[in-house]
């Protein structure tokens, strides 16, 4: 039997919307109904705190907590006090709620859900969390980690036209709605798409929405702009693991992310790009870099991947066998584990890395370029800006000679600081290194010839010129700070690091005492796009 979907009734829904305004039923609003605490609690799984906070407060916003996000029962008139406009009758015609005896119990989860300035509500299955139960295998998933993780690194150009590429109940299609003009969604389960036609509805959103696997239902099409947060879950064939569609692509391994990074190129127009999110398997005697690599050649797009997480395959196991509701020391949760440790070792995987895969068309008739990115510190909530910088200066540097960057004026970013390690009683440092203080936090070893050019990096002096005025040659000009006597100091490049420079390192550690590490803030004129 297949479970229930939300109905789309324009007028119905309209109501809807009118009510949920109106009972502030919105991230900030929530917020202040459940306080920190409970808030805090509930982002972790414990419902109850916000239980308690919510069942004590008679608003309109405590009522929609408790029924559409902890799934308790309500009573009707407390439910036609907190939707006056769509009441209880019009709550059943949707789909969204049923009545059990005295009460009212919600069918599926509705929560508030913002970016920016810009906010939305999102309907999906109830969450174990709610119903106290392990999830079907069609369950549809709300707002999780992933697809935040997915909308925080998306870049925000506007764009002619989009694909939201297994878009589950549309959460990345709800943020594409700010930068593109026509919005594809897409997705093999109809359940899913039955979802994200009611919160298109309910947000008034115009999508194209199309049934079909992977990049099916978009054959012979081409975008702007591809995001995808595929079913990249590395799932055993054995049948003791549920093929949860949220999470399943129906392959072993990791055959679906590399499928679709082999083949996404096809469907973007030249300058387009391409993010999603994925898993790939590391074989014993390998490294990640061949693995992903190997899926690039040939596919005729530059790459910059990024790999933010690394397992091993019993922390692989464990993550994903307590999702969807199963608890450790059960025996569904045993032979799910015993499941994947099989699976992996029938493949000889030593490690399973995670990351976000950003690919680009090149415009012009080149070779593409591949930036494969071991970064796994924290980085601020709003990545997006940073990858198209960063894709910029990949880009720039792809179309661009050594000596066409030897010969331009670059200027250094004002985030950075400079570390030097000086060994007691040296008169020179033994590291410098540049700390980047955003985007992905970078940290690059510079020699003495690149900390002496980031010092003056001030958008007059090349490259070129820096290099022979240290040498003394009197065809380059004096740097400012070189004619005020003022101290050099490293920077970092901003826009586009000249080649060589871009290479990472981390400081190396010294024994106790050993080491004198001195914090200098570089603070060279802005340029025009940032570095990540």
């Amino acid at each position: 039997m297949s479970a229930p979907v939300p109905v789309v009734d324009d007028d119905l829904v309209a109501r809807l919307r009118a009510d949920l305004t109106a009972a502030d039923f919105t991230v900030t609003g929530t917020l202040q109904v459940l306080g920190p605490l409970a808030s805090g609690a509930l982002a972790r799984e414990q419902s109850l705190p916000a239980r308690r906070v919510a069942s004590a407060s008679s608003t309109p916003a405590a009522t929609l907590i408790r029924l559409f996000t902890l799934g308790d029962p309500v009573d009707v008139a407390e439910v036609d006090r907190a939707l006056p406009t769509l009441r209880l009758a019009g709550a059943i015609a949707l789909g969204l709620v049923t009545e059990e005896g005295d009460g009212v119990v919600a069918r599926f989860d509705i929560r508030p859900y913002a970016s920016d300035d810009r906010h939305w509500w999102v309907a999906s299955d109830l969450a174990e969390v709610a119903t106290g139960s392990p999830v079907r295998e069609d369950h549809v998933l709300g707002i999780g980690g992933a697809s935040t993780t997915l909308a925080q690194w998306t870049i925000r150009r506007p764009v002619a036209k989009a694909l939201d590429l297994g878009t589950g109940c549309g959460v990345q299609a709800l943020h594409l709605g700010h930068h593109a003009d026509h919005i594809v969604v897409t997705d093999l389960s109809e359940r899913a798409l039955a979802f994200a036609r009611f919160n298109a509805a309910l947000n008034e959103c115009a999508w194209d929405v199309r049934s079909g696997s992977m990049l099916e239902p978009v054959a012979g099409e081409r975008f702007d702009l591809v995001v995808s947060n595929p079913p990249f879950v590395i799932t055993p064939r054995s049948g003791e693991v549920p093929l949860f569609e949220y999470r399943d692509g129906g392959a072993a391994g990791d055959s679906v992310v590399a499928g679709l990074v082999r083949s996404v190129g096809e469907h973007l127009e030249p300058g387009g790009v391409a993010q999603l999110l994925g898993n790939w398997e590391v074989p014993r005697g390998s490294t990640w870099t061949e693995r992903v690599g190997s899926w690039l050649e040939g596919a005729g797009v530059d790459a910059w991947v990024v790999q933010r997480e690394v397992q091993d395959p019993a922390e692989y196991a464990e993550t994903w066998s307590r999702d969807g509701g199963h608890h450790a020391g059960t025996a569904d949760f045993d032979a799910m584990y015993a499941a994947w440790l099989d699976d992996f070792a029938s493949r000889d995987i030593e490690a399973i890395g995670f990351g976000v895969i950003t690919l680009h068309r090149p415009a012009t008739d080149r070779e593409p370029f591949v930036d494969l990115m071991d970064e796994r510190g924290p980085v601020p909530a709003a990545m997006g800006d940073v990858v198209q910088v960063g894709l910029e200066a990949r880009t720039w540097l792809a179309e661009h000679s050594d000596d066409e960057v030897l010969d331009r004026a670059w200027k250094g970013t004002p985030d950075v600081t400079e570390e030097r390690h000086t060994l007691p009683g040296a008169s020179d440092p033994s590291v410098i290194v540049a700390r980047q203080g955003g985007g992905l936090g970078r940290v690059i070893r510079l020699t003495t010839v690149t900390a002496a050019y980031l010092s003056v990096a001030d958008g007059e002096l090349t490259p070129r010129q820096g290099r022979r005025s240290d040498r003394g040659d009197p065809r380059s000009r004096p740097s400012r700070d070189r004619a005020r006597g003022r101290r050099v100091r490293p920077g970092r490049c901003q826009g586009r690091p000249p080649r060589g420079t871009d290479g990472l390192t981390t400081a190396p550690r010294h024994p106790a005492g050993a080491s004198q590490r001195t914090h200098r803030r570089v603070d060279p004129p802005a340029l025009p796009a940032k570095v990540s």
